[in-house]
């Protein structure tokens, strides 16, 4: 027994979660298509080709939090966007033609405090395709700023406005046809602090989930456009956290340590699906839904409507590897989880292996 765990810990106590992950790949269509596949090849009929996979495509950066707000008053707050259209890959050997603001899925975290005036500027690259436009959720105005940003390309627009309520808010392109603006990449998070600031804690994180429509076959390589006909039906390809299968994988994890307590910034741009995230190994302590200063105590899954946000908190007990997933699971085949891997001294007060099965598989 003590050989076998100690084995266990040798291969860095990732074993188990590892391979709920890797079980789920092998038998995803897509997964098993794309590992069949040579890069480069297309084989979609002459209605809907596919273009060559670009040389030296990557994900996208992945988007920083924001630090803290820590002021007493409020201020003013100049905000500037670009939206840009940039291809990389949404999943091994899947590229995408993102839009996207600031070059990154989620857009910048935007974080400002209840009784801000926020002065937002919004660029249009000039070799943008469309016109664009942003709606926040946070701001109290037509359309959410989406009326007055109605952007070309080339072209800069501009208005003020004044956080009036604290919470997490999404924002988007509110540019018709807006899930299809979304379904492309548009979406970010802005959260509005109160004006003490939200309980402290030692590590925060910013997770979006997303939903994107492919107009080609999934399982070739290639480059591939977005599917208005499969987002109006609200089939999605690929239901993913931070724009693409992997932006959180196993060899590019989120990091914490025992001890630490943890925050999940989390929201849901969709456009259609909805999410019921959670964390496998943990319990949420808290959870303040759509950043309400209300919170639950003690949530093992919590539901996220599509267009919608909540702060996650967690403390971290025992070291190891954790899977952030969507619990509707078959959407874990579709891409939809990351990776959290906490580093410290073991915890057998909490969590102790007596005896290690021989079986490949994992929790969920």
């Amino acid at each position: 027994m003590k050989t076998r765990y100690t084995k266990l810990k040798n291969l860095g106590m990732t074993s188990v979660l590892s391979l709920l992950l890797a079980s789920c790949a092998q038998t995803h269509p897509v997964a098993q298509a794309l590992a069949s596949t040579k890069a480069g090849v297309t084989t979609a009929g002459a209605d809907s080709p596919i273009k060559e996979l670009p040389e030296g495509l990557q994900r996208l950066p992945m988007p920083q939090v924001a630090p803290p707000v820590n002021r007493k008053t409020p201020a003013t707050v100049k905000v500037e966007l670009e939206t840009r259209s940039v291809k990389a890959l949404l999943a091994d050997g899947v590229a995408y033609e993102f839009w996207t603001y600031n070059g990154t899925v989620p857009g910048p975290m935007i974080r400002i405090r209840q009784g801000d005036t926020v002065e937002l500027t919004l660029k249009n690259s000039l070799d943008s395709p469309v016109s664009h436009s942003i709606d926040s959720h946070a701001v109290t105005g037509p359309g959410g700023g989406a009326m007055v940003t109605q952007t070309p390309p080339g072209e800069t627009s501009m208005f003020r406005f004044k956080a009036l309520t604290p919470g997490v808010y999404i924002y988007h392109c509110g540019t018709p046809m807006i899930p299809y603006h979304i379904a492309r990449g548009m979406y970010g998070l802005m959260v509005v602090e109160p004006p003490n600031g939200w309980p402290k804690v030692d590590r925060e994180f910013y997770v979006v989930q997303g939903d994107f429509y492919l107009t080609d076959n999934p399982t070739e390589h290639g480059l591939h456009d977005a599917s208005v006909e499969k987002m109006l039906k609200e089939t999605p390809d690929y239901i993913v956290f931070n724009g693409s299968v992997g932006a959180m994988s196993k060899d590019n994890p989120l990091r914490a340590n025992v001890g630490e307590k943890a925050r999940f910034f989390f929201g849901v741009a969709g456009p259609n699906t909805t999410s019921s995230v959670h964390l496998i190994g943990e319990v949420f302590d808290k959870i303040h839904p759509e950043g309400a200063l209300e919170t639950l105590s003690n949530v093992q899954t919590h539901h996220v409507p599509a267009g919608g946000a909540a702060i996650l908190d967690f403390h971290l007990d025992v070291p190891g590897m954790y899977i952030l997933v969507d619990h509707s699971l078959a959407r874990l085949q579709k891409g939809a989880a990351g990776f959290l891997q906490v580093e410290g001294p073991e915890n057998p007060k909490v969590f102790q292996p007596l005896l290690i099965g021989s079986g490949k598989g994992g929790g969920h």
